[in-house]
């Protein structure tokens, strides 16, 4: 059983907004991770979407998603929300969070050793 759940998801218009949620088991300690969002659209390769450090402080964006989704967590709910906003059809995707022992910009997915089973979003007109 996965230790970390995405939900949030949901079919969207372009230019509309989701906020997609990753909580943690109640046995996982979140707050000692960092976590990072992640997709995968069919036929493509994963790719980093954003990362967040354990404590909140330092955040990392995708150039492609820079300026229209945020990042940011509740450690004490054990949760880490992706608000995503001016959505377009090039976002859709399955959207999965991880988590990392370690902070790091580059967002490299094999730094993740924890991976939730993904949540689908999708931007259609």
């Amino acid at each position: 059983q996965s230790q970390l759940v995405e939900s949030g998801g949901g079919l969207v218009q372009p230019g509309g907004s989701l906020r997609l949620s990753c909580t943690a088991s109640s046995i996982f300690p979140l707050g000692h991770f960092a976590i990072g969002w992640f997709r995968q659209a069919p036929g493509k390769e994963r790719e980093g979407v954003s990362v967040i450090s354990s404590s909140g402080v330092a955040t990392h964006y995708a150039d492609s998603v820079k300026g229209r989704f945020t990042i940011s967590r509740d450690n004490a709910k054990k949760t880490v929300y992706l608000e995503m906003n001016s959505l377009k059809p090039g976002d859709t995707a399955t959207y999965y969070c991880a988590a990392a022992v370690s902070y790091s910009d580059s967002m490299r997915d094999y730094d993740f050793d924890y991976w939730g089973q993904g949540t689908q979003v999708t931007v259609s007109s």
